[in-house]
């Protein structure tokens, strides 16, 4: 089969991608997920869009393939084009641009009968006439009605269809700029710039976290879920998993970490009857279900764990929570430390013991998740109690690890 820049399924394109660009990168002999061929035809592929961000080095393995980004030279996010190649029929596209042409007004409103007509007009021009039925039309329709591109109206018995006003999006430009490159599902707004024609971003990113681009779909759909407080079924694949798991939630709520940009689904497990946590790159496949009745009771229930939550796990009892305190000494030129901490603190709280010394206390459902946040505080520390003794024994192993390789405490001397 030869090759095309164009794709049919997009799940397909996604597994390469992370596979690649988020869990690491491989050369030819190291991926064996597919065939040889399959993989040079996929690689290639994501060539043709990222060819600019593409970059090459040579290993004992093989020939490693890697993204290389400059935020100040490249305004906006490349992996967008990688939605923007989806492939059409051409029934698809003459169908899409008759239907635009002929409602070429939002005063121009016509019934099914009359498009159908008007459409086989157009079409009788062409030496080789294409035919559209009326079921393929009302499909059509139907589809772009649900996207927000047709209006329906019924009139008697009459159902009359026209354009959607066209939105002026040149006072925009800097909202949407923003918002296509920090907001989930950005990729909406990268199709709206695409209207305005060429435009250069006004913003760069220290932080810009775009591997999340690929889970826009899947994102997408919990969002629908929620809005409609829905059941979805969903599979699940983690990164050294060896089955793919099906499985029916209730979608709660997505978080976003501001630290690396990972996006996880925290909803309710039915069968298990517990509130779990799932990345949004190991999902796929979503299917909306039925209304659920207890919606917002369990997100109220999430509300109510979320003020013990550091990061992503939680759950519904509050009687196995953990006990986190420690203090800071503070120099009277420092007081941006103090601006950190009550900045930072999340569910904790501050409080102040003399003019040097602070407190921070926060009672949470997992200690471990605030190790790495609690060592940046490392040298302030003057005292330290966790209810959670092993994640405090760890926390003490790990800084006396840290002395031995500096040859501090009796390590090796240098």
């Amino acid at each position: 089969m030869p090759y095309s820049e164009l794709i049919k399924n997009f799940e397909k394109i996604r597994a390469y991608m992370r596979e690649f660009y988020v869990y690491g990168f491989k050369s030819r002999t190291e991926y064996d997920k597919k065939s040889a061929r399959s993989y040079d035809n996929e690689r290639r592929r994501i060539e043709s869009w990222l060819g600019d961000c593409m970059r090459f080095t040579q290993t004992a393995e093989g020939k490693n393939v890697f993204l290389s980004i400059d935020s100040r030279a490249s305004r906006h996010n490349p992996l967008y084009k990688a939605w923007k190649a989806k492939s059409f029929t051409d029934g698809d596209l003459v169908l899409h641009f008759l239907l635009l042409d002929i409602l070429f007004s939002p005063d121009v409103r016509k019934t099914l009968a009359e498009l159908v007509k008007e459409i086989d007009r157009y079409l009788d021009v062409f030496e080789e006439p294409m035919t559209f039925d009326e079921s393929t039309v009302r499909k059509k329709l139907k589809e772009y009605v649900q996207e927000g591109i047709i209006r329906a109206e019924k009139e008697g018995r009459k159902i009359l269809y026209s354009r959607m006003p066209d939105v002026e999006l040149a006072d925009m430009t800097d909202a949407l700029d923003f918002f296509s490159e920090v907001a989930p599902c950005g990729v909406v707004g990268s199709y709206l710039l695409d209207k305005l024609g060429d435009h250069t971003g006004i913003f760069t990113f220290k932080h810009h976290y775009i591997t999340q681009t690929m889970d826009s779909d899947v994102l997408a759909l919990l969002f629908d879920a929620m809005h409609q407080k829905c059941y979805v079924t969903v599979d699940n694949l983690g990164r050294h998993a060896n089955q793919v798991k099906t499985l029916r939630l209730v979608p709660l709520k997505i978080f976003i970490s501001a630290q690396n940009g990972r996006q996880n689904l925290l909803a309710f497990h039915e069968k298990a009857n517990r509130l779990n946590t799932y990345r949004l790159d190991y999902l796929s496949n979503v299917r909306l279900g039925e209304h659920c009745a207890r919606f917002d009771a369990l997100r109220a229930a999430l509300a109510k764990a979320e003020a013990h939550m550091w990061g992503v796990n939680g759950q519904w009892e509050t009687d196995a929570l953990e006990h986190v305190e420690f203090d800071v000494r503070i120099s009277e030129d420092e007081p941006y430390i103090l601006h950190r901490l009550e900045r930072e603190k999340r569910c904790g709280r501050v409080e102040k013991l003399d003019d040097h010394h602070y407190r921070y206390t926060a009672e949470v459902f997992d200690t471990n998740e605030m190790l790495p946040w609690i060592r940046t505080f490392i040298a302030r520390i003057t005292r330290m109690h966790f209810s959670n003794r092993t994640a405090e024994n760890r926390f003490k192993a790990d800084l006396q690890a840290m002395y031995r390789l500096y040859g501090v405490d009796g390590g090796e001397k240098p």
